[in-house]
């Protein structure tokens, strides 16, 4: 018999095995100073491009005054207790109203975290009968929630239509058999490579397949459609999403999330989700300091308007200087060079240490062997030069990658400190 934990000494995963290596530097770097444009990273200053705050609310005056007096009034346990026992307020309840509103849904509901929200919410819409299908490069909250199902699940190629198309035809078959439906979910924008779900196309099935569909919109809300209520308002097919999920953590700034949908089906969500009733409820400042975000969004269009405009200018840098962003057609900036995940560290080192350039990086096995995807965020805080500095880097770090640079370094590396990683 195993001891569970000599397996885990033996196999400390993907992204364990770099611990001793990256720990602190490239894995759980440790950045200091108010969040914005530039940070403090090693007793150096950096300009940052790895927080998720697309329209600069972490440190707009009007938020932090919002959320400070909400902290001063109320502390930070209030309500104490979850929203089913003892955790209801007018507040959560006025904010559920103008999120509702906001995404052009009947009803909405908070979620204390957005994470196990989603989880919860698939647990929550589907049974053994039923069928999931999924966009097999869904974020792993929907993987992790598709799990839990009893029933039959089935991916699809990522955006591929005609692959959807194909695996309804087997869920429709399975569903007919068993006497269930079927749940289709992606997303509103998928937050590594920027491109957006293709809602419309997939809405347009509904004529031939029946299905209901749930959205993970976590970076479309607020950063696209005319109004910042997401990418299902960008494609115009927002009526025809069934569930609507995102989250505080992106354009607001905040913890927490929030679902919208039909009101019968939120009231059947709220008394249903297992991640809700057994849990704390969304706290007061983050739920009055929601308030106001939310205000922001509605009454100050040209926040977003520099955040694209700030977009705009970095993404068609790159693509002047010949770099590859991919299909990218939202905010998220991916930038794709050739390498290997020991170049693609060295290269980050360099970007960090000697051009002040902090952003997160991927390699296999998160995208595919010898890629290396630097992701940058532009947010409405972003200015004209931090903008100019960072393509001077990119062009810089490229020459070196391309010429050789970071193999060099790399076999050096491993040579003087003993290091050997796993293939994945």
């Amino acid at each position: 018999m195993l001891d569970i934990f000599d397996r885990i000494k033996e196999n400390p995963g993907p992204l364990g095995q770099f611990a001793d290596y990256g720990e602190g530097y490239f894995i759980f770097p440790r950045l200091e100073g108010p969040i914005g444009p530039r940070m403090q990273f090693q007793g150096r200053e950096v300009i940052f491009w790895s927080a998720n705050d697309y329209l600069g609310m972490c440190n707009h005056p009007e938020v932090l005054e919002a959320d400070a007096k909400a902290a001063a009034e109320f502390g930070m346990f209030y309500p104490m207790g979850a929203r089913a026992m003892s955790g209801e307020t007018e507040q959560h309840l006025q904010l559920e109203r103008e999120l509702a509103d906001f995404v052009q849904k009947e009803s909405a509901y908070l979620l204390n975290f957005g994470y196990q929200g989603m989880v919860s919410t698939i647990d929550a819409l589907v049974g053994r009968n039923d069928v999931i299908v999924y966009d097999v490069d869904s974020h792993a909250c929907i993987v992790d929630g598709v799990r839990l199902h009893a029933g039959k699940r089935f991916t699809y190629r990522h955006n591929d239509i005609a692959s959807l198309e194909k695996n309804l035809e087997r869920a429709t078959k399975v569903a007919e058999e068993n006497g269930g439906g079927i749940l289709v979910i992606t997303e509103g924008v998928f937050g590594m490579r920027g491109q957006q779900g293709k809602l419309k196309e997939i809405c347009e099935l509904k004529s031939k397949y029946q299905f209901r569909l749930l959205v993970d919109d976590a970076h479309g809300f607020g950063t696209l459609g005319e109004t910042g209520a997401g990418a299902g308002e960008e494609q115009g097919c927002q009526d025809q999403i069934d569930v609507y999920f995102s989250t505080f953590a992106k354009s607001m700034a905040g913890f927490g999330a929030f679902i919208a949908g039909d009101k019968e089906i939120i009231r059947y969500l709220k008394f249903n989700l297992r991640s809700q009733i057994f849990a704390k409820s969304l706290t007061m400042p983050m739920v009055i300091g929601g308030l106001k975000r939310l205000q922001l969004l509605r009454t100050r269009p040209e926040i977003k308007a520099k955040l694209w405009e700030n977009t705009n200018k970095l993404q068609s840098g790159l693509k002047e200087r010949g770099f590859n962003i991919g299909d990218t057609n939202t905010c998220v900036t991916p930038v794709m060079m050739q390498g290997s995940p020991v170049e693609a560290t060295l290269l980050v080192k360099d970007l960090r240490e000697n051009y002040g350039i902090f952003t997160s990086v991927v390699a296999y096995p998160v995208i595919p062997k010898g890629m290396i995807l630097l992701r940058l965020i532009p947010t409405a805080s972003h200015t004209d030069s931090e903008i100019n500095e960072t393509l001077a880097a990119f062009e810089a770090i490229h020459d070196k990658l391309v010429g050789g640079h970071y193999k060099d370094q790399e076999q050096k590396l491993l040579a003087e400190q003993g290091l050997s990683f796993k293939e994945i």
